[in-house]
């Protein structure tokens, strides 16, 4: 048994350390002293880390890009949880049909949907607006809260509920003294989930802005139009870092198993 745990240890951390090489040769490379694509570096300086800090372009499309995620995600949650409520409170014989719906954003091809957006918003005359950009990562990345919110009121046992409700209290009390603080860590994890991802998102915010409103993403491709530049490794690095704070937090502090649907399995 000690053999196989130890196997079994010994597995995990060699995929572990497979999955780390290419953040490591990421990390290294925008230390590069010169503007080289270099492992290990040469001249190690944190250069690229100033340039990227000084520049306008690159801290505009930074912002652009936490903005959106932000509020995206903000939006993505606020469909879910009364979506997800609705789907649990009622039991309704459409509600698969509902849900269906609810994650087929993110089933469907990114191109199709970005297509999709792109003729809506030229429609009503809002292509390149941030608002557009906002509105159509939170319908793309509705799927992540809805998911993890589903689990969330899966694992409320219904006699509880019952029982607050016997006890005198209404729909609004057992939602807020009940349901809430069970399904809260699901709902950070949703939040947490669509941020990340929105945050990274390329495809709909090309096809629904343009270059009108730059996000990171979009600026990195279009840097890549005029040559390499350490620049990128430092955007990439920053990128797995908020990624990995965020998770990580998550797995901290919310229990990541659980909120991945163990408990459910």
């Amino acid at each position: 048994m000690r053999r196989a745990n130890l196997a079994g240890r010994l597995f995990m951390g060699a995929v572990a350390l497979f999955l780390a090489a290419p953040l490591v040769v990421i990390a290294g490379v925008s230390l590069n002293g010169q503007r080289r694509l270099l492992f290990p570096p040469e001249a190690p300086s944190l250069r690229w880390y100033t340039a990227f800090a000084g520049d306008a372009g690159w801290t505009g499309a930074l912002t652009n890009s936490v903005a959106i995620a932000l509020c995206s995600a903000a939006l993505a949650v606020s469909i879910a949880l009364p979506l997800s409520w609705f789907l649990w409170r009622y039991r309704v014989r459409y509600a698969r049909a509902l849900f269906t719906l609810g994650v087929a954003p993110f089933i469907l091809p990114p191109v199709v949907t970005a297509l999709g957006f792109l003729v809506f918003w030229t429609s009503v005359g809002l292509y390149g607006d941030i608002l557009a950009t906002i509105i159509s990562h939170g319908i793309f990345f509705v799927t992540l809260p809805l998911v993890n919110l589903s689990l969330g009121f899966e694992s409320i046992e219904r006699e509880t509920v019952e029982a607050a409700r016997t006890l005198g209290a209404d729909d609004r009390t057992v939602f807020r003294t009940v349901v809430l603080p069970a399904i809260l860590p699901y709902l950070l994890s949703g939040y947490a989930f669509a941020f990340v991802l929105s945050i990274n998102e390329y495809i709909v915010a090309y096809m629904v802005s343009g270059f009108t409103v730059e996000t990171v993403p979009i600026r990195i491709y279009n840097a890549l139009r005029y040559g390499y530049s350490p620049v990128m490794a430092v955007v990439a690095v920053l990128f797995v870092t908020v990624s990995l704070t965020v998770f990580g937090l998550m797995a901290r502090k919310g229990r990541l198993l659980r909120l991945l649907g163990r408990d459910r399995a």
